[in-house]
Order: structure tokens, then C-alpha cells, then sequence
């Protein structure tokens, strides 16, 4: 086995290096491997750009990435599911099993959670990592691990589908087409949700969602979004929507587009942290506001939902860097929102 491995780690606000680190040894219940294809996400660009994320600050030297895939190369001496040579996707979170929450099965809310490239806990961007075998989920044949990376980001939108009770022959809307708004759209149409609508401002993420099943792309700037999803529904408006942009305009609109009795699920973070809701329709709607964080007991149904070709994860990747590209991937994630949507680096 290789002793030392090449990690990217970030140096400073805006700035990536590399460093040398020896290569993990798995424990007993653990599998040593060996990662394929790494995901950007949000958090890790919002870490980057401004060294924290609330509470939670940078300490660099940092590593970033928790969307992870790979192939086993060493298992620890208790491992029982695995093999040698099974391509997996990480679930990133290891949660203690011991508090009120793990023990109903919400483990995502766990306080104690060791979550990947969340500070302190460094993330991902390396050649090799020891994680639980309970958190590596064997690919089928006919996936890759380019998929198997972006499993974690479809698994929130499942969870957040789930949770806002989609189910077929509804109509819905999502609010906003980066990648999370884009999961979230084929989580419900993998559930069977008739018809799906998608709003944003930037045309290349509409497209994006146009060309991975949306029914409608709406354009709040061009607009008014509201009428088009009443003439959409007949008059009726829709059933679930799911914001992951987590601001006001885009909440105000949810409301006014739902029907009576509809169901609105929060996934996106306002960058203030505060977000203004108008009470009064929601009130006089009936409506029923529900939040997720993260994920609990999807990623074998994510996994399965790929296998079947319920959803095109492969679609939604627009752009692939190498990992001694890491500062060039970094950067233009960060700055060519136009043109990139989703961005994965190539160990």
C-alpha cells in the first residue's frame, strides 16, 4: 500500500496548495479507499470564498469536499459487507449512535456528527480516506463513481422530496436550478410527480433543468411567476415546491404559487440567516412549511433511483478538473456561475 498520498488543502481565503500526508490505516470497521471523483459543493465554495460558514470557520491548512466515491482497496479486520475492488459511495457523516436522536433513526440531527470538510473535521480532497464500512454504499455495474459522488447531493434531494410527501400525479415547483434545486427536481419526477416546474434567473441552470426533465423553466426576471403556474394548473396552483435558495423573493413567490392546503419544504440557507415570510396568505392558504437538514437512510434508494435510470446524475455535471487543478476548478466555480453548474474533480 501507498504510504503517502497527495492532499489539497486550503491555504487561505481564495487560495489552494498541496501537501503531503500518509495514507489513513482503516480500523477494524473500516475500508481504506481509494477515491475516483470528488464533487464541489456549495458549502465548499462558500468555505472558500469567505473562510466560514457561521459558526463553523476555517482553520487553514483546510480540506475541502465531502461528495465522494471510489473504489476499496484495504478492509479493516471486522468488515464483513465489503471487498476488495468494490466501487462506493461515502456517505460523509459519522454520528455517535448513542443520543436520542441516532436512537429514533434521525441520526442526521446528532449533535456529536463528524461530517466531512465541516470545521474542524477536514474533507476529502485527497487521494485516499478510512471511512465506516456502515458508510459505504457498494455502486451497481452499471454505475460509475462519477455517479456514486453526486449521490450525496441527490440524497438531499430526496430527503427533501420525502419530506414535503411527493407522490404521483401532483404538480410542483422548485425554486432554483443549481445543483441541489436540480436533484431535488429529479427526485420528483423519480417519485412519480407529474409535472415539475423549475425557477431561476440564470439561463445555462434553467437549460440544465430543461434538459433533465423539468416540464416548465420560469424566469422570475422576465415574469410573473405566479400567473404562469396558475394558467399551468389551471387556476388550481401547486401542490408541493421545494426552495433551495433560501431568500425571501423566492419564498413569497412559493407562497403565492401554491394551492390551498399545499406543502412548502426549505432546503436552501438564507445568507443572512433571517428570511421574511408572509404569514397572512400562508394563513389563509393553509399551508404547511417543513425544513430538512441534510439526509437519513437515502442512499440506497438514491443509488437504486440511478441504477434503474430514474435520474440522469451523469446530465448534471457540466464541467471535470483534475485534482492538480484544484485551484483552476475552485475558481471558476466560484466565478463562471453562467457557464458552470456542477463541478466534480478527478482524483
Amino acid at each position: 500500500m501507498v504510504r503517502s498520498m497527495k492532499v489539497a488543502v486550503m491555504t487561505a481565503k481564495g487560495k489552494m496548495g498541496f501537501e503531503t500526508r500518509s495514507t489513513p490505516v482503516p480500523g477494524p470497521y473500516e475500508v481504506l479507499v481509494k477515491l475516483e471523483y470528488v464533487g464541489i459543493c456549495g458549502s465548499d465554495l462558500h468555505y472558500y470564498e469567505n473562510g466560514a460558514i457561521g459558526d463553523y470557520v476555517v482553520k487553514p491548512p483546510f480540506v475541502l469536499g465531502h461528495e465522494a466515491a471510489g473504489k476499496v482497496v484495504q478492509i479493516g479486520e471486522k468488515v464483513r459487507h465489503l471487498r476488495y475492488g468494490d466501487r462506493v459511495a461515502l456517505e460523509p457523516g459519522k454520528t455517535c449512535g448513542k443520543c436520542e436522536y441516532c436512537k429514533q433513526g434521525k441520526y442526521n440531527l446528532c449533535p456529536d456528527v463528524v461530517f466531512f470538510a465541516t470545521p474542524p473535521v477536514d474533507g476529502v480532497f485527497q487521494e485516499y480516506v478510512a471511512h465506516p464500512e456502515d458508510l459505504c454504499f457498494r455502486l451497481p455495474d452499471n454505475m460509475g463513481t462519477l455517479e456514486g459522488a453526486l449521490i450525496e447531493p441527490l440524497a438531499v434531494g430526496f430527503h427533501a422530496a420525502i419530506t414535503g410527501g411527493a407522490r404521483i400525479g401532483q404538480t410542483a415547483l422548485v425554486m432554483g436550478a443549481g445543483c441541489i434545486g436540480l436533484v431535488s427536481m429529479m427526485a420528483l419526477k423519480a417519485m412519480g410527480v407529474s409535472h415539475v416546474y423549475v425557477s431561476d434567473v440564470l439561463d445555462n441552470r434553467l437549460q440544465k433543468a430543461k434538459e433533465l426533465g423539468a416540464a416548465v423553466v420560469l424566469r422570475p426576471a422576465e415574469e410573473e411567476v405566479p400567473a404562469v403556474v396558475e394558467w399551468l394548473t389551471h387556476g388550481r396552483g401547486v401542490d408541493l415546491t421545494i426552495d433551495t435558495t433560501g431568500s425571501d423573493e423566492a419564498l413569497k413567490l412559493a407562497v403565492d404559487c401554491s394551492k390551498k392546503g399545499a406543502t412548502i419544504t426549505m432546503v436552501g440557507y438564507s445568507k443572512s440567516g433571517d428570511i421574511t415570510l408572509p404569514l397572512g396568505k400562508m394563513l389563509d392558504k393553509e399551508l404547511t412549511l417543513k425544513t430538512i437538514f441534510r439526509y437519513r437512510h437515502i442512499y440506497p434508494l438514491a443509488i437504486q433511483a440511478v441504477s434503474d435510470g430514474k435520474v440522469n446524475l451523469k446530465g448534471l455535471v457540466t464541467k471535470v478538473f483534475d485534482l492538480d487543478d484544484i485551484q483552476e476548478a475552485m475558481d471558476q466555480s466560484v466565478r463562471n456561475k453562467a457557464e458552470i453548474v456542477k463541478s466534480v474533480v478527478r482524483i
